[in-house]
């Protein structure tokens, strides 16, 4: 009889990985809160390190320049997911966001807050890039779905954090508590198992049983099947993963790279970060009369969303998710674009403050409901082992090109054309999604990595290793036991 082992180590193990992404959140929401700071004509606040209000281009480039740093990042991440491992990457991941948060919380110039904000989005690069990876490869199936959607739940609580201590903390207390952050992440994930499916690459194949076997709570002999099918994986995988070039050139491994390609861009293209990015700018210019009250009733029902996410996620499945969520979010940011475009002709809009903050709310909500957390599980799902690394990678350049250009030029389109031409914009690419996704986007609920494979059209190459497979992991847990 099959034991029935336990997932509680699963759920901590990608809670503990997860911690760092929280971490990440609190980067990426920062800017929220803290550049109206900077923008305040204040010399002598002590919320505005520069002496100095910022200009509205210095802004744009504060904002921006986390994502640039992600790009450049993002190869890098490739490198050290594959090379030292996922719990390594990610441990290591720490460092540069550390860094980066002590230039930027000490900066005395504006060129000393780009350095900070380039460094931290280094970090997210690895980040962004390795835990889709490690929650793909050590979760169950019944349960991928869930622990995959925790990434996008804990950036949700970064973003919180953010907006909640971010309006009313001094800017050095601010940084001081992020920074934090990445500390207590470190010594919780320190504890928590290698991805196996990275042990078996690395020919530790007995290491890889002990840790799977420990994250499923059973027994070596137990989860044999399921470390024969990752075997398979690495096999079926192992022609093509030495370069960038052959990584990509499988007709599969292509498939799935532009499926997740588009999959990612759609994200961007929702406008996701151009809202969480300038939260309380939006408001301000909407009317709103509480501008930060408004950014935290928006971090809130965007965490509240997604935790509501990694429960139905594995019931209902990933497509009818992303489709409730294009449709909902191209009503929402099209509404949106409506006010903007008729306060533009100066209509009174004074009975209708209220319209930003409730569209925003419902675009967050159904956002949170599938594009925000569901790529990154698809993500962590649909590569094959020999180019998830490197796959990964280049889906976190790309969203990231995307972040960096949109977060860039929106306030000079913002300026140029009015609000209401950017959120016309992102109506339309909500347009697109939903044909995306009826069309192009493959079901993966229930789906072994294996199997997902195989519906992509791998054929396995890897039965006849098996039985060599299977005595190795005998002899090794025969020789454990003396």
């Amino acid at each position: 009889m099959p034991e029935k082992g336990s997932k509680h180590l699963q759920y901590l193990a990608v809670s503990a990985a997860n911690l760092n992404t929280i971490a990440c959140g609190a980067v990426l929401g920062w800017t929220s809160p803290v550049l109206p700071k900077l923008q305040e004509n204040n010399p002598v606040s002590p919320d505005n390190p520069l002496g100095r209000p910022i200009t509205k281009e210095e802004g744009s480039w504060i904002g921006s320049l986390a994502p640039l740093g992600i790009m450049l990042g993002s190869l890098v991440s490739a490198y050290l997911a594959e090379r030292a491992g996922r719990k390594r990457a990610l441990l290591i991941s720490a460092v540069p966001l550390i860094l980066g948060w002590i230039v930027l919380g000490t900066a005395t110039s504006i060129h000393q807050m780009y350095a900070g904000r380039l460094i931290l989005g280094f970090g997210l690069a690895i980040c962004f890039t390795t835990v889709p990876m490690y929650t793909g490869e050590i979760a169950e199936v019944s349960i991928r779905g869930t622990l995959g959607s925790f990434m996008q739940l804990f950036i949700t609580i970064g973003f919180l954090l953010s907006y909640s201590i971010g309006p009313f903390a001094s800017y050095t207390v601010f940084w001081l508590f992020c920074v934090s952050l990445y500390v207590i992440f470190f010594l919780c994930f320190a504890f928590m198992p290698e991805s196996p499916y990275f042990l078996v690459s690395q020919g530790q194949h007995f290491m890889a049983a002990q840790a799977l076997a420990r994250l499923r709570s059973r027994s070596l002999d137990d989860v044999s099947k399921e470390i024969e099918e990752i075997q398979e994986e690495i096999v079926n995988a192992s022609s093509h993963e030495t370069s960038w070039r052959e990584a990509l050139r499988d007709r599969i491994d292509r498939k799935s790279v532009l499926i997740m390609v588009c999959m990612i861009c759609f994200v961007e293209l929702m406008g996701i970060d151009v809202v969480l990015f300038y939260a309380e700018d939006i408001f301000r210019n909407a009317g709103a009369s509480n501008t930060a009250v408004s950014a935290i009733i928006v971090g809130l029902v965007q965490m509240l969303a997604t935790l509501l996410t990694s429960v139905v996620v594995d019931r209902s499945g990933r497509k009818i998710l992303l489709l409730v969520s294009s449709v909902g979010a191209g009503v929402t940011v099209g509404i949106l674009g409506v006010y903007f475009y008729l306060q533009k002709l100066e209509y009174d809009l004074s009975e209708v403050t209220w319209i930003p903050l409730a569209t925003l709310v419902v675009y967050i909500l159904v956002y949170s409901l599938g594009w925000g957390p569901l790529p990154w599980v698809v993500m962590g799902e649909i590569f094959a082992p020999g180019v998830k690394s490197k796959a990964s990678a280049l889906c976190v350049l790309s969203i990231n090109t995307l972040s960096f250009l949109l977060t860039k030029f929106f306030t000079n389109v913002e300026q140029t054309f009015g609000a209401h031409i950017c959120f016309g914009f992102f109506a339309f690419c909500c347009a697109l999604e939903i044909v995306f996704v009826m069309s192009v986007v493959p079901e993966t609920k229930g789906k072994t990595l294996v199997e997902i494979q195989r519906k992509l059209g791998r054929r396995s190459e890897a039965s006849r290793q098996g039985s060599e497979f299977r005595n190795e992991i005998f002899i090794g847990s025969q020789e454990s036991r003396f």
